[in-house]
C-alpha cells in the first residue's frame, strides 16, 4: 500500500479512534488485463460502510502482449503508467488519505511482470500488490457483498476480465469456491479470433475451448451444492454490465442506471451472442453504448458468459456492479479492524488459511506454535529497539513460523527449501503475492543459509521493503526454533533486555522443568544467534534461568 498522505497502519488506526464520526476516503485501483478502474470511497467507520464517490477507468490493454515471448509490450506499460498517474492525481485531488492497488493476471503471468512493477513503483512512487487467481476470486467476492443480500441463500458469482473468468459459490458467508480459469475476452480474442466478423470454424472452436477450460471450475463448484439447492447467479465485470446494457436498450428502451439488480435471461444472451458473431468490428462500434475497444472483445467475452451459464445449467443472471475494486475496499477495512460483525469470519481468513496449509502438510502444530510464540515474543521485545517492524511484518512472520517445516512433507534433507516451495505454491488466501513470497522466504530461510542475492527466491521479492523484512526477521525465526530444539516445551518463556552501551542483548530463558538444563536448546542457540548478531550488530547473551531450584 502506498500513502498519499503517508501514515502508517497504526497511525490511520489511532485517526479513526480518536474521533468515531470522521470519514476516511480510500482509493483502490485495479491493474486488469483490459482496464484499469479506481474506485475512491468514503468510509464511515462508526457503521461500518462505505459510500463510493467517484469511479475511474482507463482502457489500457495491458493483455495486449507479445505474441512471441508472452512479455507485457513497452507501449501498453506506458498507457499503464499514465492512466496510474491520472488515478493518483484525483485521488490526492479527492482528499484520499490510503491508494491501494492490485493487479491481475496480465502482470501475474508475463515474464517481464515484477520489471513492470518496479518500473511503476519507480515513476510514481505506487507500489502495486500482485494476487493470485483465487485471491482475486476472494476479494470479488467481498466486493459483491458489500452491495447485494445473499440471504444465506447460494449464488454464483461470475466475473469475465481480459484475462480470467473467476467462478465463486457463496452464500453470504464463507466462500464455498473460489476459482480462477484463464479465460478472459482479451486472450481469447488475441489467441482466437482472426476473422471479422468471426467465422463459423472459429467461432465453434471459441465454443468448445471456453467449455473445456470451465468444465472443471463448474464441476467442483456444483459439487459444493447441497442436494436440493438452485443457486442464483450474478455477474460482475464490463463484458457482463454491457451485455445486460444492449439488452435493457432491447427490452426497456434504456439503460438503468444504476444496473445493479438488473437481469436478463440465457435465452435473450443466445440471441445477442448469435447477433453479435455476425457484425464486424465497426458494425459491433456502432451499437449504442459500445466503445471502441469494448467491441474489439465483446464476442469472446458473451460467449464465455454464455457457456458458464449453460454449463452451470442457469437460465437468468443478475447484475452487481460491485466487484474487485469495491472488494480492496472491504479487505481493506477487514485488515485494519473496521468490520466486526458482518463478514466476521472473513478477518481472520488468513489465520485460518495458513492453519489449513500447514494441517494439509501434516505439520506438528504443537511445536510450531509454540516457535510461532517464541518468535513473536522476540519481535515484541526488540521492537523498537532492534527494529521498526509493524503488525504488517509481525503477522508475516507468525504465519511463516507456523508453515517452516512443511517441507517435511516432501522430504526430510533440504526440508527448508521444500518449505519455500510449498507455501510459494500453496495459494494461502489473504495474502498478496509479495506477502506470500516473504513468508516463503522466511521459512527458507529458517536454517542453513542466509539471503543471499545470488539465490532464485531472495531475488523474486518484488520490493525492497520486503526483503529488508526477510534479512531481519529470519534471524528472529531461527532462534524461535531453536529455543524449541526437542520440540517438548522445554522453555517456557523468554525476556529480552537490551543493553545500549554495551550493544548486548541478554535472552533469559525460563526452563519448563527445574531439572532439565536444556544443553540442546542453549547448544541450537549458540549455533543460530551468528546470524541475528551480525543482523543487528549486538551481542547475544544466553541466561537460563528457573533450573536446579528444586530437588
Amino acid at each position: 500500500m502506498v500513502n498519499l498522505i503517508h501514515k502508517t497502519k497504526d497511525q490511520v488506526l489511532n485517526a479513526l479512534n480518536s474521533n468515531a464520526e470522521q470519514d476516511c476516503i480510500l482509493a483502490a485501483i485495479d491493474v486488469g488485463t483490459n482496464s484499469i478502474h479506481m474506485v475512491v470511497v468514503k468510509i464511515q467507520p462508526s457503521f461500518p460502510a462505505f459510500t463510493i464517490i467517484d469511479r475511474e477507468k482507463d482502457t489500457v490493454r495491458l493483455g495486449d502482449r507479445d505474441p512471441k515471448t508472452g512479455r507485457l509490450t513497452p507501449e501498453a506499460m506506458e498507457r499503464a503508467i499514465n492512466a496510474l498517474k491520472r488515478c493518483q492525481e484525483i485521488a490526492k485531488s479527492l482528499g484520499a488519505q490510503d491508494l491501494i492497488a492490485v493487479a491481475t493476471s496480465a502482470v501475474r503471468e508475463a515474464p517481464n511482470g515484477q520489471t513492470f512493477l518496479h518500473q511503476v513503483e519507480r515513476e510514481t512512487g505506487l507500489t502495486i500488490d500482485l494476487i493470485s487467481g483465487t485471491e482475486e476470486a476472494r476479494r470479488i467476492y467481498l466486493g459483491v457483498l458489500s452491495g447485494m443480500e445473499f440471504q444465506e441463500q447460494p449464488h454464483v458469482i461470475v466475473d469475465i476480465g481480459g484475462g480470467s473468468t473467476e467462478l465463486i459459490l457463496g452464500d453470504g458467508h464463507e466462500p464455498r469456491t473460489l476459482s480462477s480459469t484463464k479465460v478472459g475476452a482479451v486472450r481469447l480474442t488475441a489467441e482466437f479470433v482472426k476473422t471479422d466478423p468471426i467465422s463459423n470454424s472459429e467461432f465453434h472452436y471459441l465454443q468448445a475451448y471456453i467449455r473445456g477450460m470451465l468444465e472443471r471450475s463448474v464441476e467442483e463448484l456444483r459439487s459444493h451444492l447441497k442436494p436440493g439447492e438452485t443457486p442464483r447467479m450474478v455477474g460482475t465485470s464490463g463484458t457482463i454490465e454491457t451485455l445486460a446494457a444492449i439488452h435493457a436498450r432491447e427490452k426497456l428502451g434504456m439503460v438503468p442506471d444504476p444496473l445493479n439488480g438488473y437481469q436478463f435471461s440465457l435465452k435473450d444472451l443466445r440471441e445477442i451472442v448469435n447477433r453479435l458473431r455476425k457484425l464486424d468490428y465497426s458494425e459491433r462500434s456502432d451499437i449504442p453504448g459500445m466503445s471502441d475497444r469494448r467491441s474489439e472483445i465483446i464476442v469472446a467475452g458473451a460467449v464465455i458468459l454464455q457457456e458458464a451459464m449453460s454449463l452451470l445449467g442457469l437460465e437468468s443472471i443478475t447484475i452487481c456492479e460491485r466487484a474487485l475494486r469495491e472488494g480492496v475496499v472491504v479487505d481493506w477495512m477487514l485488515t485494519h479492524g473496521m468490520i466486526e460483525d458482518r463478514l466476521r469470519y472473513q478477518g481472520s481468513v488468513r489465520q485460518r488459511s495458513v492453519i489449513k496449509t500447514a494441517q494439509k502438510y501434516h505439520v506438528n502444530l504443537e511445536h510450531s506454535e509454540r516457535v510461532a510464540k517464541f518468535a513473536l515474543s522476540l519481535f515484541d521485545q526488540t521492537g523498537g529497539v532492534l527494529h521498526e517492524w509493524g503488525d504488517d511484518a509481525r503477522e508475516l512472520l507468525w504465519a511463516a513460523a507456523i508453515l517452516h517445516n512443511c517441507g517435511h512433507f516432501i522430504s526430510h534433507s533440504s526440508h527448508h527449501k521444500h518449505s519455500y516451495y510449498l507455501i510459494r505454491n500453496g495459494e494461502l488466501l489473504g495474502y498478496t503475492e509479495v506477502e506470500v513470497e516473504t513468508i516463503a522466504n522466511l521459512a527458507r530461510y529458517h536454517r542453513k543459509s542466509s539471503p543471499k542475492k545470488k539465490h532464485e527466491c531472495y531475488r523474486s521479492i518484488s520490493s525492497k521493503k520486503h526483503r529488508r523484512m526477510v534479512d531481519q526477521l529470519h534471524p528472529l525465526l531461527r532462534l524461535a526454533v531453536a529455543l524449541d530444539r526437542r520440540q517438548i516445551g522445554a522453555i517456557e518463556s523468554i525476556r529480552c533486555e537490551y543493553q545500549a552501551e554495551s550493544q548486548r542483548l541478554h535472552l533469559h530463558l525460563q526452563a519448563a522443568n527445574p531439572r532439565d538444563d536444556c544443553a540442546l536448546e542453549l547448544w541450537s542457540l549458540d549455533l543460530k544467534k551468528g546470524n541475528f548478531e551480525a543482523e543487528f550488530d549486538v551481542k547475544l547473551e544466553l541466561m537460563l534461568e528457573g533450573v536446579g531450584s528444586q530437588e
